[in-house]
């Protein structure tokens, strides 16, 4: 079971998903899956995501179209991690971001 499960709800986002899911892929923690769900985008975010090969990133799209909110329950929903974390998919994180979350939480004994 990954520590973290990163999920990211994109919808006709083509221009930033990829900074976003580097910016994941890229954290100098490594316990944690990123799914990526698209709420039924209409332009090549698709083929965008699919182009980066990553066993830790899911990609999983939406039918039609159900809005952020549930979007985000449907990727709680597949996600198999300890700890829940989201990244819009027009953000990044910073390299040490879930390092740092890790950390607290080790400290604090969550």
């Amino acid at each position: 079971m990954p520590f973290f499960s990163v999920i990211i709800p994109t919808y006709n986002r083509a221009t930033f998903i990829a900074k976003a899911i580097q910016s994941v892929l890229n954290q100098t923690f490594s316990d944690f899956e990123l799914i990526v769900v698209d709420d039924a985008s209409t332009d090549n975010t698709e083929l965008i995501v699919k182009k980066i090969e990553d066993s830790r990133l899911k990609y999983v799209k939406n039918e039609k179209n159900i809005e952020r909110c549930l979007t985000r329950n449907k990727g709680i929903s597949i996600s198999k991690g300890r700890y829940i974390c989201f990244l819009d998919s027009d953000d990044y994180h910073l390299p040490h971001h879930l390092q740092i979350l890790y950390q607290e939480i080790e400290k604090r004994q969550f």
